[in-house]
């Protein structure tokens, strides 16, 4: 059983109404103290399940009331008689339970840890910039020498999950500001992929009759299943805040050599093959963000507040219309044949 704590800071003449509601809902045990003359300080110990209704309740009355302060600290042992009366009993129900687990709906974090977590992910850090530029680096060498060990090695360590996978959460969330950081986040790593790639065709004869670059100049009907497989997992791992290095290999296999191969057409100035790239590139982004949306929405990820929610509604539907549309266009293109010409 995943426990986490919640201490609750509450004004004391919100005191009552507030301890009230907050003892309706379930929980392993319950604490309030003084915490000094104007407030008072309620811990309760409740399933990792539970979390997220408390923590919707207490954001609504803070927004409403000065003085509300909430903290959510992950219990990583809780030992108590009843505990260890129960503990023999919970593992005989654990394994009986473990087909029914199963086939429950997807496990997640909290929607506040979310968001937490995502905002991390959507900053344009110095990390961040320094992790991408390796990565363009190593995978255009890669390119050069037509390795798959080097590219797969570039997207080890290319940290492109994080501002993608933030971008969708932030459109379900109608969190505009969010959004718009994540998608600037996003575009600084293409352009710095673009731009090492451009550079590195003055100074290294690349050789374009490579499978790595070939590959990436044309967009198969294989590259959306692999998009949309990658922006599942992706969105998957996040929510349970796990998005790792495999998963995030997963994302980069889908957005760094394309964009490695856009650079390199650009700098040699062939461009029905960079329009090509391009597609691919514009393919795999939007798969990923369609697949992200409707897991997110699936999982039932949703703002509090009423003007946040009427922002979300709006910016959900809008996200996965706009989404469809582009995918739909693109897919016409490739299907129907339609090539543009570059005089």
């Amino acid at each position: 059983m995943s426990l986490q704590l919640i201490e609750a800071y509450i004004p004391n003449k919100h005191f009552e109404s507030v301890d009230e509601k907050l003892r309706e809902h379930t929980h392993t045990s319950y604490w309030v103290s003084s915490e000094s003359k104007e407030r008072m300080l309620v811990r309760i110990l409740v399933n990792t399940d539970e979390v997220e209704e408390i923590l919707n309740y207490l954001e609504s009355v803070s927004n409403v009331v000065d003085g509300f302060e909430t903290l959510l600290i992950p219990v990583r042992t809780y030992l108590s008689r009843s505990t260890l009366n129960e503990e023999t009993e919970e593992k005989e129900e654990n394994e009986q339970d473990e087909d029914e687990d199963d086939k429950t709906m997807l496990m997640r974090a909290s929607r506040h840890e979310l968001l937490t977590y995502v905002e991390k992910n959507s900053l344009t850090t110095l990390n961040y910039t320094l992790l991408i530029f390796l990565s363009a680096v190593v995978g255009t060498m890669g390119f050069i020498k037509d390795s798959d060990a080097v590219v797969i090695g570039s997207m080890v360590i290319a940290p492109l999950i994080g501002p993608v996978i933030a971008t969708a959460f932030a459109a379900i969330l109608g969190d505009y500001k969010l959004l718009g950081k994540a998608a600037l986040t996003s575009l600084l790593g293409v352009g710095i992929v673009i731009i090492i790639a451009i550079i590195f065709n003055m100074f290294f004869h690349i050789d374009i009759n490579t499978r790595q670059y070939l590959a990436r100049t044309e967009v198969t009907l294989s590259d959306f299943f692999l998009a949309l497989a990658a922006g599942g997992a992706g969105s998957i791992a996040t929510l349970n805040r796990k998005a790792g290095n495999l998963v995030g290999v997963m994302v980069a296999v889908a957005l760094l050599p394309p964009n490695i191969a856009l650079g390199m057409s650009i700098g040699k100035g062939l461009w029905p093959e960079a329009y090509g790239s391009f597609l691919l590139v514009t393919v795999n982004i939007m798969c990923i963000l369609l697949s992200a949306v409707i897991v997110f929405s699936l999982t039932g990820i949703r703002p509090v507040r009423w003007r946040e929610v009427q922002r979300a509604n709006v910016s959900r539907s809008l996200s996965i219309i706009f989404v469809l549309l582009i995918v739909a266009s693109l897919l016409s293109v490739i299907f129907l044949g339609q090539d543009i010409k570059f005089e």
